[in-house]
């Protein structure tokens, strides 16, 4: 893919605050055409402040960042009206009512699509005449998505967008999001939602102080990471007792509280047929067992357990990818 193919472009790109507090550090990610890119990371891992570096709300304090062809902060006249941008708080006047909301937004927007059409998109249709005070937290949200959309634009900014939101309303806005992906809008999300990212991420990064700890495909980011096969062992058996664990495929195990074993493994099928032959074999039974593939949300933690004892885990993942 050449670099014109790409509606975002970031390199190495910095943010350091008053103090000398750098929230993000020589941060480089591409987003193509039609893509849906989701930022993911702790609390403080940088994610909002590269998303209004990207977005042209703040100036970079070093490195480079396109969108659409155009620095978004230096040339905003040529992306804002391109772009449509979901922050974690809109901030609309309290005592308009929603129709009120939308009608001053869409004056300020180019080439405005029906108000009433985009408060249907997001489910208001029914709360058009409710003040912004009186909505729920989740109706807000909705609110505030659908004053992103209403200059349909070509690249959609959202920051956590579904917060707030009950299981219903986080299904439906999944649902839009999908819809304006496949129609060709390029999305940049930033989520603390994993399941969040895995409906709708064709490609991802994870985030940690600052810089991209992990980036790609969902699979590509899981396979990075092992898989977990859990049990307790059988009474009178200790664990010199299984079957030599390299030879099983496992790369790394645990023993809790004395008893509960707990094996890592790139290859999952190999290391569960062997276990469970030496069960069969030796006509025990693996209580509690437990065999999970590797997850999204096990690439997340191993990160964020990085982050706590200072480990960077490369060594473990570059076995598992080698396998």
């Amino acid at each position: 893919m050449t670099t014109h193919e790409y509606v975002i472009e970031a390199e190495e790109l910095g943010r350091t605050y008053a103090g000398g507090f750098a929230a993000v550090r020589s941060l480089s990610f591409s987003v193509a055409r039609g893509e849906l890119f989701a930022l993911l990371g702790t609390n403080g891992a940088g994610k909002t402040s590269t998303l209004e570096m990207v977005e042209g709300l703040s100036r970079p304090s070093a490195g480079r960042v396109r969108v659409l062809g155009h620095d978004p902060y230096t040339e905003r006249a040529e992306v804002r009206p391109r772009i449509g941008v979901m922050l974690q708080e809109g901030g609309f006047p309290s005592e308009l009512t929603v129709r009120e909301t939308g009608r001053m937004w869409a004056g300020c927007t180019s080439g405005a699509r029906p108000v009433d059409e985009a408060l249907d998109l997001v489910g208001l249709g029914g709360r058009t005449g409710v003040r912004v005070k009186q909505l729920s937290g989740g109706e807000r949200r909705r609110l505030d998505l659908a004053m992103a959309l209403i200059g349909r634009p070509e690249v959609l900014f959202l920051d956590e967008p579904t917060t707030g939101l009950d299981a219903e309303g986080r299904r439906d806005t999944w649902e839009l999001v999908r819809e304006l992906r496949d129609n060709g809008t390029t999305v940049l999300l930033t989520t603390h939602y994993l399941e969040e990212a895995e409906q709708l991420a064709d490609r991802l990064a994870i985030m940690h102080e600052g810089r991209i700890a992990a980036e790609g495909r969902v699979d590509e980011v899981v396979a990075a990471y092992p898989a977990q096969i859990s049990f307790e062992l059988p009474d009178a058996y200790h664990l010199g007792d299984l079957p030599p664990l390299r030879e099983l495929g496992v790369t790394g195990h645990e023993l809790k509280g004395g008893r509960r074993v707990r094996l890592h493994t790139a290859t999952l099928q190999r290391t569960a047929t062997g276990l469970l032959a030496w069960a069969s074999d030796s006509g025990v039974e693996l209580r509690g067992l437990d065999v999970r593939s590797a997850s999204l949300e096990e690439a997340f933690l191993h990160i964020a357990r990085e982050a706590k004892t200072g480990t960077s885990g490369t060594a473990e993942r570059e076995e598992v990818a080698a396998r």
